[in-house]
């Protein structure tokens, strides 16, 4: 099934890089930028990661929140968010409950071979759950801006 822009998102509530609970009603009245990737410390999710970080700024003065979710334990997000002083929370999906709730856990093909995994895909969510816009798709390198263009119209 697949998520729809002015739909409810799909609750979840995980645990995030500091091994605490984290859940959508925690951001109630507060917007977020709920980011999906495959893997800690690989090349485009390395990418996609640290410009988040460097716009953080940009989104906190808006009032978003940033999240990152993967299939990744919480030690690996420790080692990941120290290692690029990563400043945003990110979730632990290790059962890959959420990614499947979300319609990003799909099949993908890589030198021929096909295999489960996370599509890359961002979604905003409003205060009050709602999603407000959807990037299938992702482009790395301008994603952060891509989405902080969208947060101004």
């Amino acid at each position: 099934m697949s998520l729809i822009e002015g739909q409810k998102a799909p609750t979840f509530k995980l645990l995030d890089d500091e091994g605490k609970s984290v859940s959508l009603e925690d951001f109630k009245g507060k917007k977020i930028v709920l980011y999906f990737y495959p893997k800690d410390d690989t090349s485009g999710c390395t990418l996609e990661a640290c410009n988040f970080r460097d716009a953080l700024k940009d989104y906190s003065s808006q009032k978003i929140a940033v999240i990152g979710v993967s299939p990744d334990s919480v030690e690996s997000h420790q080692k990941f968010k120290a290692k690029y002083k990563l400043n945003f929370p990110l979730l632990s999906d290790t059962e890959r409950v959420m990614v499947k709730a979300y319609g990003v856990w799909k099949e993908k093909s890589m030198y021929g071979r096909k295999y489960m995994g996370v599509e890359r895909t961002t979604f905003i969510i409003d205060g009050q759950g709602k999603i407000l816009k959807i990037f299938p798709k992702v482009k790395v390198p301008t994603h952060s801006q891509d989405i902080l263009a969208a947060l101004q119209n």
